[in-house]
């Protein structure tokens, strides 16, 4: 039965993947993605325009079977489409091992709820590091969003099923985690870091707690200057990379590196502060 549920959460991650490659194609380009008629025009080939079968619409399978071209036109398929699908299929695993994990004690819909709940969170941040990736953007609407259900995190513990009254530490761990980042966008006036990275910080702090919470934003740093730090010496030393324009101006999307380090510390249990005791 485990290995069943543990299946039927990667499919479901799977599905709710390709459901974040089209929106990520329509959000804010005022192509309506749900209508009077249900979905707002059927998925098209981005070269050709053709409309797509069913066949040409199967996660991860329709790209594989049609080897990554369109059947009508033969031009190249992003490999965003995969990619997201199967990386949304793991963190919908993920979840559900993490689900195990920390709630053996719960059964029913108590464990389904606490999946979901964790479940949404990571798809709405599995979109954020798509849409930030692609327009250096991170959309208010998913980080109000994140913040709501943090809130709901604060009042109701799913480890236990039971509302319960939030720590001070609780409360402050959230804000505590996105104030270095608020700190730099506020010197920088938006320039070094954007607002709303803080934002997200802020959500991110709230779900993990403020030890957790700190070690994912550290991590955050190290990942991002390593990876800065490549995109700068590789184009130097492999000529075939001369393409890369990325100099020490250039601006790097931060949510990506945020949701790696959150990843770590919730899904592998990475946490640099454990041992610091807080008495309030």
């Amino acid at each position: 039965m485990f290995t069943i549920l543990l299946v039927g959460a990667a499919l479901l991650g799977v599905i709710v993947g390709s459901f974040l490659n089209a929106l990520s194609f329509r959000f804010n380009t005022g192509v309506p993605f749900f209508s009077a008629r249900g979905m707002g025009g059927r998925s098209r080939c981005m070269q050709c325009g053709h409309a797509l079968g069913g066949l040409d619409l199967v996660p991860i399978a329709s790209y594989l079977f049609l080897g990554g071209k369109c059947r009508y036109c033969g031009s190249r398929i992003s490999m965003q489409y995969p990619l997201i699908e199967l990386l949304a299929g793991i963190l919908g695993a993920g979840v559900f091992l993490h689900i195990s994990e920390a709630t053996p004690q719960l059964g029913g819909l108590a464990s389904e709820l606490a999946f979901l709940f964790w479940f949404v969170i990571w798809m709405l941040l599995l979109f954020v590091v798509m849409y930030d990736t692609k327009h250096a953007i991170i959309p208010w609407s998913c980080s109000l969003s994140l913040i709501a259900l943090a809130c709901v995190s604060l009042f109701f513990n799913f480890n236990t099923a039971q509302f319960s009254i939030p720590t001070l530490w609780a409360l402050l761990a959230g804000p505590l985690a996105a104030l270095p980042l608020l700190l730099l966008s506020l010197v920088s006036w938006g320039r070094w870091m954007g607002w709303a990275d803080s934002v997200l910080e802020l959500s991110l702090g709230a779900f993990l707690g403020l030890s957790a919470g700190a070690t994912a934003l550290m991590l955050a740093f190290w990942s991002g200057a390593i990876v800065g730090i490549l995109l700068l010496i590789l184009p130097r030393v492999f000529s075939r990379l001369h393409f890369f324009r990325y100099t020490i101006k250039s601006e790097m999307p931060f949510a990506p590196f945020l949701v790696l380090g959150a990843a770590l510390a919730y899904f592998f249990h990475v946490d640099f502060f454990s041992s610091i005791t807080f008495f309030w």
